[in-house]
């Protein structure tokens, strides 16, 4: 059972940073952390803790699966659910994501109106 509180966002779009922000924020009721990269993810992740991460895939420098990576590498962010967000969808794709870990895979750009429901679908709880 996972209880949200806060949630945070990996996008190196600021527009995307944003919507997700408001989108998080008003519409799913959640304390958002928002990061413009995965090595931002990294830090603030530790020391935020929040109850799920939504990492965008195709980021420069460190990409989203790089930075899943590195989360579980790191004891604050172990086991903390991460969500990828990706505009390419594709079963493989996916499927990849799945087997490393991730609960899910949100497509890209997303609804601000129903993405917290889309998340909740994803989180067990």
């Amino acid at each position: 059972m996972t209880t949200l509180r806060k949630v945070m966002l990996v996008d190196d779009e600021e527009d995307i940073r944003t919507i997700g922000n408001l989108s998080l924020g008003r519409v799913g009721g959640w304390q958002t952390v928002l990061a413009a990269s995965g090595a931002e993810a990294l830090e603030k992740a530790q020391v935020e803790k929040p109850d799920l991460i939504l990492l965008d895939v195709m980021m420069p420098g460190m990409d989203g699966p790089t930075t899943f990576g590195k989360l579980r590498a790191q004891e604050a962010t172990a086991h903390t659910p991460i969500i990828f967000m990706t505009a390419k969808i594709q079963k493989q794709e996916v499927a990849r994501y799945l087997e490393l870990g991730a609960l899910g895979v949100i497509g890209k750009p997303f609804d601000p109106m129903t993405l917290p429901q889309e998340i909740r679908k994803l989180v067990p709880g």
